[in-house]
């Protein structure tokens, strides 16, 4: 069973963000979240929400691991009130542009049907901001696919403070990307093997691996003051399962006729990027010279992908089905990770 790389659309954005703040030296976007440590594992986050990515993971503790694996470093500040935010990020976009997030998506009004917080987080990249005007706003590259997006000032303001996101912390935004070794993608996806095996071995909380041995960057900067380092990871939310048993007990809940909102957030987010971060991962690890642990992340991308049609056609039997079969790969996967 070969692996057949995915092109298209999808939710990758804060590995689309990466990849735009690493501008022309950024590696193909399938290999930066592959760096991050998403696809390696399953969770269903206090027994109710799932998600098909490693357990205990989520996108700051990805976005800290693809940087370190890649030899690349930023700038992270985040906290304050909002008018100190502010004018931070005033500060910051004079020297170019900037990542922000994790945001509250549902404030992002440029995209239709976008009207109040709806608990999704999203990544953007900001390009330029009017503050003290008659028309205050920023102007932002938006990966859910919006390019020079325009956006109100409040209602950006309101997505940055990140209120009704589970993660991260308010205000945060990354700045002065510099490379400060020189990283094959080969290295950079083993890098992330480590981690990969941990989290699927219960382990929810990893260390972020420490950058990769490569050649140094020529005029590597010296941080900005204030930088904040990445917090450690917290403890997963009490009822929060991994692995085989988040997929077995997502089964459990669908055959139950599943909760309020569960088929939306499948069809329509966890299902998409689930299996399109397998996939990638697969095409990764082959071509790092780990055929054996593509193989099975290939069959595992067949099986979460294989989900979209029953759940979305409301045949949550044949979904289950699927999920009980994937349960057991994830300890063929961390066996496979383990061994050369």
């Amino acid at each position: 069973m070969i692996e057949f790389p995915y092109h298209g659309s999808g939710p990758y954005c804060y590995s689309s963000c990466l990849a735009m703040m690493m501008g022309a030296d950024a590696p193909p976007i399938g290999i930066v979240e592959t760096a991050t440590g998403s696809a390696f594992g399953m969770q269903l986050v206090g027994g109710t929400l799932p998600f098909f990515d490693a357990f205990g993971w989520n996108p700051e503790i990805g976005v800290d691991s693809a940087l370190a694996a890649f030899g690349w470093a930023a700038d992270t500040f985040s906290g304050g009130d909002a008018g100190a935010a502010l004018d931070r990020l005033a500060a910051l976009l004079k020297h170019g542009p900037v990542m922000v997030g994790p945001v509250e998506m549902g404030y992002f009004s440029h995209q239709p049907g976008m009207a109040g917080p709806i608990g999704a987080d999203h990544y953007a990249v900001v390009l330029e901001m009017a503050w003290g005007t008659a028309d205050d706003h920023v102007v932002l590259h938006d990966p859910q696919g919006y390019p020079y997006a325009r956006l109100p000032l409040a209602d950006f303001t309101s997505a940055w403070s990140a209120r009704t996101v589970d993660y991260g912390a308010p205000f945060t935004v990354r700045a002065n990307f510099r490379r400060t070794a020189h990283v094959r993608a080969e290295e950079a996806v083993a890098a992330a093997i480590p981690g990969a095996v941990d989290r699927l071995s219960g382990n929810p909380a990893p260390a972020v691996p420490a950058p990769v041995p490569g050649d140094p960057a020529p005029g590597d900067p010296a941080p900005a003051p204030g930088a904040v380092d990445p917090d450690p990871a917290p403890p997963v939310p009490p009822g929060t399962l991994g692995n085989g048993d988040a997929a077995l007990a997502l089964a459990d809940l669908l055959e139950a006729g599943g909760a309020d909102g569960l088929r939306d957030h499948l069809v329509h987010f966890a299902v998409r990027v689930g299996a399109r971060r397998l996939a990638d991962a697969a095409a990764c690890l082959r071509a790092a010279g780990r055929p054996e642990a593509a193989a099975v992340m290939t069959g595992q991308a067949r099986l979460v992908g294989s989900l979209q049609h029953p759940l979305a056609t409301g045949d949550f039997g044949t979904a289950a089905t699927a999920l009980r079969a994937l349960a057991p790969t994830y300890d063929r996967l961390r066996d496979a990770l383990r061994s050369r």
